[in-house]
């Protein structure tokens, strides 16, 4: 196991050690040479390529993400998946054809992509401090409620763990992680404040490094995502999912750490399940060329809880399609209680849940 310390920190350091004039060591071509400082800028300016500071490696001996890296199942497979949910109904039966026990403490589960055959990133939240705890903020700033740390974690297929990556600071405001999307270059998701009509950051980040970029600020809470790589749109979920945001990054947004306006806030007509991670699946023919995603969750109504996974319109948040789930896991939760993915395996449907918090088996189902 290893831990990561800044590589710009570490040149730094080395350089300290050389003799006087330590630009005639630090870098030198045939007919080029670049001094210490200019080496010490470039490495700061590639701080967003280089791995998550706090980056704990267990298998050194392999990558954090494949290469090169897979289309993204959902959008890539997009069609088909929309084609065979939509013969499915509440009368199907499903079959467990996969069951991978992950390593190690997983925190809370929020958001999982399967990335190739033999890799899953999920985000995932640390509790520190209960969230009904609220102190002041710094310098007199909004109230902080609760203390915890967002992760990336990685797994190869067999559920061994291959990274941790904690992707806020200690004292965070903002230190929720919410469900994540890939789209064959990025993994985004939102970093939030653990409570309802907060704040949240936009980020994205390669999977070979978990290194998060901020992008924009958000006056409210927020969870699933999802991109949208033809239209650039993004769409986000506050909580519960009552109602979506869109960005476009083609449209300049507000200089950190000021607050963005989205482009629109949809209202989620539908009050079935709060979803909780969400996967774009393109867009589809089937519903008329309209941007569709594929999203998953629980409700608790009436002293029950009823899990559901559903297509849904990015445009208007109305369910095109929807299903009940009553598969649980070995510990009793709904397999829809926490993220879930999706893909096309050898021409067949798979659906992908991490229900359980801290000890966390991978539930993969197929209809039958």
């Amino acid at each position: 196991m290893h831990t990561f310390a800044s590589l710009t920190d570490r040149v730094r350091g080395i350089l300290s050690m050389l003799p006087a004039a330590p630009e005639q060591w630090a870098l030198k071509s045939p007919g080029k040479m670049l001094n210490a400082s200019a080496l010490l800028a470039l490495l700061s300016s590639m701080v967003p390529t280089l791995p998550a500071v706090n980056m704990t490696i267990y298998q050194s001996d392999i990558p954090i993400a494949p290469s090169p890296l897979p289309p993204p199942g959902s959008s890539s497979q997009g069609a088909e998946i929309i084609r065979q949910f939509t013969k499915l109904s509440r009368s199907t039966a499903w079959n467990l054809v996969g069951k991978i026990k992950f390593e190690g403490d997983t925190f809370e589960p929020e958001g999982i992509v399967h990335l190739g055959g033999d890799r899953y990133i999920v985000s995932a939240g640390e509790w520190i401090v209960p969230r009904s705890t609220c102190s002041a903020g710094l310098d007199g700033g909004e109230k902080v409620c609760g203390e915890g740390f967002a992760h990336m974690l990685v797994f190869d297929g067999k559920g061994r763990r291959v990274a941790d990556a904690t992707i806020t600071e200690a004292g965070a405001a903002e230190y929720h992680g919410g469900g994540i999307d890939y789209d064959g270059t990025y993994i985004w998701t939102t970093l939030a404040q653990y409570r309802p009509n907060s704040t949240a950051t936009l980020v994205r980040m390669r999977p070979e490094t978990l290194q998060p970029e901020p992008l924009l600020r958000i006056a409210d809470h927020m969870g699933a995502i999802v991109h949208d790589l033809s239209t650039g749109d993004i769409l986000t979920l506050n909580w519960g999912a009552r109602s979506a945001s869109l960005w476009n990054l083609r449209y300049k947004p507000q200089e950190l750490p000021e607050f963005t306006t989205p482009r629109a806030v949809i209202k989620n007509p539908s009050h079935y399940t709060d979803y909780q991670d969400c996967k774009f699946l393109g867009h589809s023919q089937q519903y008329g060329f309209r941007p569709v995603m594929l999203c998953s969750g629980i409700t608790n109504l009436y002293g029950t809880t009823i899990g559901g996974v559903a297509l849904v319109d990015m445009e208007t948040m109305v369910p095109l399609y929807e299903l009940p789930i009553t598969m649980v896991s070995d510990r009793g939760n709904l397999v829809t209680k926490n993220p879930m993915d999706v893909a096309v395996i050898d021409g067949k449907m798979r659906l992908y849940f991490l229900p359980d918090e801290h000890n966390s088996t991978l539930y993969v189902y197929e209809p039958v």
